[in-house]
């Protein structure tokens, strides 16, 4: 492949980014989406995470990339094409092997909320392994406004190390800010954050990656035993309450098949701070016995009541699953509001 042709690849993925983040940008928050500007700026602009940033600079880009995304809100999603083959962005199974000998990885699909996301980047590595192929994806050639570090696609588990890198560096910017003393702040002392931040950001990198893993892992399981019918009322749950209540509940569900029994196991204290300082305000408001356990091995160092915790949780959100999907096959999109209680209504 030549470079013009993989220049042109690269700007037909930026612009499908383009068009989804027209699309969805105004779904966030104002805070949240000044945050992720200023790192989408900084990203585009190859600049480094201590780099001082001009504001007047990052607003007048900011200005301009709003303009850009107004013309593009209609915009039907761009095919690939690689030399004669025009193919659809969200085929990743035919686009990739056409990429992989030249060293580029490429993922297209929908995330929460219906975005889509799209990536091209440096293929850093391929593993095979029995139940799912590994691809670790290196230096970032297009991206989306928002960049989740880890996702599966149909047996393929991708995990983005710089976008994990940089989702890093924002959690850390952000606490410092205040500097709290909560599950957070202690994952980040495990690491040399305030003396060395680029040492920092890889050897935490280095454990995320394989505390996603263990995730997907158990998104894997997950997805086998809550079968298809999961995905169809996500769809039919898309942009409501229930949507996020459902998602958490997934996410409770691997974590508690594979996640958790994988820390509490390796003794990793670092990661147990950072699993429980990551967790998102839905998955919190479902799970709050998982603080009140994590308190406890904070006072008292113990793991065999946070493991006993992690077996009684997962039999608790494969049931709560379980009447999830009944609720949807009975009222359809229909059944929104009722998941949605029903989730409340049995937080663990």
């Amino acid at each position: 492949m030549e470079p013009k042709t993989i220049d042109a690849v690269r700007a037909s993925v930026q612009l499908n980014c383009y068009i989804s983040d027209a699309r969805y940008s105004g779904d966030y928050g104002l805070c949240t989406y000044l945050l992720k500007m200023r790192e989408f700026f900084r990203w585009e602009q190859g600049l480094g995470f201590e780099a001082p940033l001009d504001n007047d600079e990052v607003g007048a880009w900011l200005s301009d990339r709003e303009s850009l995304w107004k013309g593009l809100e209609a915009q039907d999603f761009e095919p690939i094409r690689i030399g004669t083959r025009v193919l659809d962005p969200f085929d990743e199974a035919a686009i990739n092997p056409l990429l992989r000998e030249y060293g580029l990885v490429y993922s297209g699909g929908i995330g929460a909320y219906g975005k889509p996301h799209f990536f091209l980047a440096e293929l850093e590595r391929r593993e095979q392994h029995a139940e799912y192929d590994l691809v670790v994806a290196g230096r970032e050639l297009a991206r989306d406004l928002s960049a989740p570090p880890a996702m599966t696609r149909e047996g393929s588990i991708y995990i983005r190390r710089e976008s994990l890198r940089r989702m890093l560096w924002e959690k850390y910017e952000s606490w410092r800010w205040r500097r709290v003393d909560n599950p957070l702040g202690r994952a980040l002392s495990c690491y040399p954050f305030e003396t060395d931040l680029q040492t920092a950001l890889e050897r935490m990198s280095d454990a995320q990656m394989e505390q996603l893993l263990l995730h997907e892992r158990g998104e894997s399981l997950a997805g086998e035993w809550l079968g298809d019918g999961w995905n169809q009322m996500l769809q039919a749950l898309a942009g409501t309450p229930a949507e996020l209540a459902a998602r958490a509940v997934r996410d409770h569900l691997a974590d508690c098949w594979v996640t958790l029994p994988a820390i509490i196991e390796g003794r990793r204290d670092a990661d147990l701070h950072f699993f429980v300082g990551n967790l998102s305000a839905m998955r919190k408001s479902l799970f709050p016995a998982l603080r009140t356990g994590y308190d406890q091995w904070q006072r008292q160092q113990r793991y065999q009541p946070l493991h006993a915790l992690a077996e009684r949780a997962l039999e608790h959100w494969r049931s709560l699953a379980r009447a999830m999907l009944e609720l949807h096959a009975t009222d359809g999109s229909d059944a929104a509001a009722s998941i949605h209680a029903l989730a409340q209504s049995h937080a663990l």
